[in-house]
């Protein structure tokens, strides 16, 4: 055996000898060696001389130097100062790996360099002065990086350069103006960073300039009018700086300009009527600034106005009637406004139309009768107006509808029971502070998605209706303030809900009030006397209607047994996990992207296994998951996107176009699409089987032995969590569903993030969390979320961190142990007010093996408690958080 051993080595090295001859013999061969021993990279093959056929490797069909070296996201780290040998080298790009330090200087001397790509490390430091000499450069990607210091004037030497991105550091000082003699610059993105001072007129200089992402720094001063000047101008996102002034009226001149984003900042003025010279505009975002004057008409000329947000101004005036012909607009916000008129009914007609916030305004006049014109509604906000009138029974046709806010106007009657047909109601309903009376609809009861409902202060009378222990994600719940009365129903979220809750009401008893229900009872009781000479009479009649119903019903019964056990016998005869006959569907679309799937999954049959229950695996926020046996024996996890997500489906080239992108996106930590199944109106993703299931039934339900003393395989799992979420941010994908019930095991437990298509297809802005689906599971949701309903990375983060709660303590985000209003977020930043040290928090069964996995484990916490910080900005971002858990790996 040792002797075998002795020669295998013996053999290795000689290979990696000869390795190294070979490569020698080429131009170069032993800087490429280097790079290799440094590296470390897996792919590159051990019995391969040439390097030109190596991954990543591109060589000059002359003399074989290297020309290229791209090596994305493969976890590489070392000195990447051994590439300044290299010095043929066009394009390097190295983003998405661990490398670290500051960037070497003698990267500024590869003269012949074109694309320099570092994006995504963790490299600090100032930006190499020395870059200046790379007159050949035309595009430098620096983003998402720790830099410091400010954009050294010597890159004004890089006149080729046509991509300019430096985001996502720590970078401070000003916008040189020397950025403006760039002449060939299309895209200059220096967002997320601490830079100051006015954006200087030179960049209306730049008559290429395309895209100008500066969001998310200190900058203040105007809008240079000069930026539209060239009216070459596609993108312009100034959100989130001190920015003052008018928005400029040259702004017109960029007829291609698809997205403005100017939102959170100090702008006055009106919205300029040259607004509708851009045909081409998209996406208009000004909120939260000083404007003043109408909204303009001229909206009205841009045909693909898809968002219109200019809530928390000063706006005035009507609602422009023009603005109904905007067959594209998905989502209107004006709230915090000086709005007046009738809440415009033109819109309402649009059938795009997602969201519709009116709320915070001086709207008047009644609701319209059909508000439900456009059947893809899913955000009603007209709350906090003066609005009069009763609320349209029509109002049931809204069944899209996420939430539904109609509080503080002047509503009049009762509360429709057609209300309760809205199925999909889930973030709120409220109808407070209006002069509604009558009885609660026992109908609400249906509402069993709702988180929180607010009927309080109005006039109604009566029981809370029994019905209502059906609503059972009710979190929050407000009946103060009416004329309510009799017992509060047994049901959790009503006991658990503070007394003030029903407070106003001076015949409702039972808990959680003091009231006692006993004079109640006895007025019941009483009144049930009165009645008992009726109950006599009836109860002949009774007694003998009673005799023929049960009769009917036995006999109902037993034929309905009998069809079950056909059924049954039809099922047990295709075998276990099969199909009942079905109707052919006709198929609109499909392709497998794996070319050595393609004759191994059949359509129809993954169809088929989503319309029978007992191949379900899973449900989230967006989708249904099904297990599929195709005929050749290959098992798949086929995923059925529910309604809601439909609307999808009017753009089905662009769908499968994101379809087949992200089939192509390649980490391992992300559950990617292999194929896809488009039918009528129902779409179905098609993923691989994963056996262990998912993170929340392997924490919350696995045997003891299999998961529960097992620590370092959790923070195994957390760290490739994180690395997928940090690779999705990356390329601009924002998750909407974060949870362990979306994270899945593959054979060996290493976890991959589901769900990822989702987020891309729902989402028009294609990551910058302007979105309008409702994003995420019950008790993983930011709090954020409940007043902007945009999703966001920081977002993204706190759900993370909920899962790292899970992992550290097995205890479920919603549990009713914590007590009323509690969630797991707030047991964990409650603990010391409890009393409570650290380790109490977390899972004994695992904390308490061994020292060195309690240290760890409260280190994650930590980390976790960063992450659910209840402020977005003080979140760290997530390629922080892989680097703070491998940091805990590795002690």
């Amino acid at each position: 055996m040792r002797t075998g051993s002795l020669a295998i080595c013996f053999f290795i090295l000689i290979a990696n000898h000869l390795l190294f001859l070979a490569n020698a013999e080429l131009p170069d061969g032993t800087a490429i060696a280097a790079l290799k021993k440094e590296f470390q990279v897996v792919q590159w093959p051990v019995h391969e001389p040439n390097y030109c056929l190596w991954l990543g490797v591109t060589c000059s069909s002359v003399d074989k130097s290297v020309e290229a070296l791209e090596l994305p996201h493969l976890n590489l780290r070392g000195n990447i100062s051994l590439i300044s040998q290299l010095k043929s080298i066009k394009k390097l790009d190295l983003s998405g790996n661990l490398f670290h330090g500051s960037i070497s200087s003698s990267l500024g001397d590869l003269a012949l360099l074109e694309f320099l790509d570092l994006s995504s490390n963790r490299l600090g430091g100032l930006i190499p002065p020395s870059f200046g000499s790379l007159l050949n450069l035309k595009s430098l990607n620096l983003s998402n990086n720790l830099l410091l210091g400010g954009i050294p004037d010597e890159l004004r030497n890089l006149k080729s350069l046509q991509e300019f991105q430096i985001s996502g550091n720590n970078l401070n000082g000003t916008i040189p103006w020397w950025i403006g003699g760039l002449s060939s610059l299309r895209l200059f993105s220096a967002y997320e960073n601490n830079l100051f001072g006015k954006i200087p007129e030179s960049l209306g200089l730049l008559s290429q300039l395309e895209l100008l992402n500066l969001h998310s720094n200190m900058l203040d001063g105007v809008i240079p009018e000069s930026l539209f000047f060239s009216g070459k101008l596609e993108v312009l996102v100034l959100t989130q700086n001190k920015l003052t002034g008018s928005i400029p009226v040259s702004v017109g001149l960029c007829k291609n300009l698809s997205s403005l984003r100017i939102g959170n900042n100090k702008l006055t003025g009106s919205v300029p009527a040259s607004i509708g010279n851009i045909s081409s505009l998209t996406y208009f975002e000004a909120n939260d600034n000083l404007l003043s004057g109408e909204l303009p008409r001229e909206f009205a000329q841009c045909p693909n106005l898809t968002l219109l947000n200019l809530a928390s101004n000063g706006l005035e005036g009507f609602v422009p009637v023009e603005l109904g012909d905007l067959k594209n607009l998905q989502e209107f916000i004006v709230s915090g406004n000086s709005l007046t008129g009738e809440v415009p009914r033109s819109l309402l007609k649009g059938k795009n139309l997602n969201k519709l916030d009116l709320s915070n305004n001086r709207f008047n006049g009644s609701l319209p009768e059909n508000i439900c014109g456009t059947s893809r509604l899913q955000f009603l906000l007209v709350s906090q107006n003066s609005i009069s009138g009763e609320i349209p029974p029509l109002i049931g046709q809204c069944v899209r509808l996420l939430e539904l806010q109609l509080g503080s106007n002047y509503l009049t009657g009762g509360i429709p029971s057609e209300i309760g047909r809205i199925k999909n109601l889930q973030i709120a309903l409220n109808l407070s502070f209006n002069h509604l009376h009558g009885p609660l609809p026992r109908e609400m009861g249906k509402l069993d998605k709702l988180v929180s409902l607010d009927v309080s202060h109005n006039q109604l009378s009566g029981t809370i209706p029994t019905e209502f222990k059906g609503m059972l994600s009710l979190i929050d719940v407000n009946f103060s303030d009416n004329q309510l009365n009799g017992p509060v129903p047994m049901f959790a979220p009503f006991q658990k809900s503070p007394p003030w809750c029903f407070w106003g009401n001076k015949g409702l008893c039972g808990d959680p009030l003091s009231a006692s229900c006993t004079s109640y009872y006895d007025a019941e009781s009483d009144g049930s006397h009165r009645k008992a000479s009726y109950k006599m009479v009836l109860a002949v009649i009774g007694s003998g209607l009673a005799i023929f119903f049960t009769v009917s019903v036995v006999v109902v019964l037993f034929t309905i047994r009998e069809r079950q056990e056909m059924k049954s016998k039809k099922v047990n005869e295709v075998g276990v996990g099969g199909e009942l006959p079905v109707a052919p569907v006709a198929i609109i679309a499909g392709n497998v992207f794996v070319d050595s799937l393609k004759q191994a999954v059949d359509f129809d049959s993954a169809i088929k296994a989503t319309m029978n229950d007992a191949n379900k695996l899973s449900s989230s926020t967006f989708s249904t998951a099904y297990k599929a046996v195709m005929p050749s024996g290959l098992v798949l996890s086929v995923k059925k996107l529910k309604s809601v997500d439909r609307t999808i489906l009017n753009h089905q080239n662009k769908m499968i176009r994101e379809l087949e992108r992200l089939g192509n996106l390649t980490h391992p930590n992300l559950v990617r699409p292999i194929g896809y199944v488009i039918y009528e109106d129902v779409a179905v993703l098609l993923h691989h089987y994963l056996v262990n299931g998912t993170l929340a039934r392997l924490v919350h339900e696995a045997p003891e032995d299999l998961f529960e003393r097992d620590w370092s395989r959790r923070l195994l799992i957390a760290i490739g969590i994180a690395e997928g979420l940090a690779f999705l941010h990356n390329v601009a994908i924002i998750h909407l569903d974060v949870s362990s019930g979306n994270i899945f095991l593959d054979a060996n437990y290493n976890a991959l993030l589901g769900e990822i298509e989702i987020s891309r297809l729902l989402d028009p802005s294609k990551g910058t969390a302007s979105i309008s689906a409702v994003a995420g599971s019950f008790g993983y949701i930011p709090p954020e979320y409940a007043y902007t309903m945009q999703v966001t990375a920081p977002g993204n983060v706190y759900s993370f961190g909920v899962v790292l709660l899970e992992i550290l303590t097995s205890r479920l985000p919603i549990d009713e142990v914590f007590g009323e209003g509690i969630d797991l977020v707030k047991w964990v930043h409650g603990a010391s007010g409890r009393g409570e040290n650290p380790e109490q928090i977390l899972d004994a069964k695992l904390s308490t093996i061994s020292f060195a996995w309690r240290r760890q484990m409260l280190a994650v916490l930590k980390i976790a408690m960063l992450c659910t910080d209840t402020t977005p900005g003080k979140r760290p971002k997530m390629k922080k958080v892989v680097e703070m858990l491998l940091e805990v790996k590795q002690t």
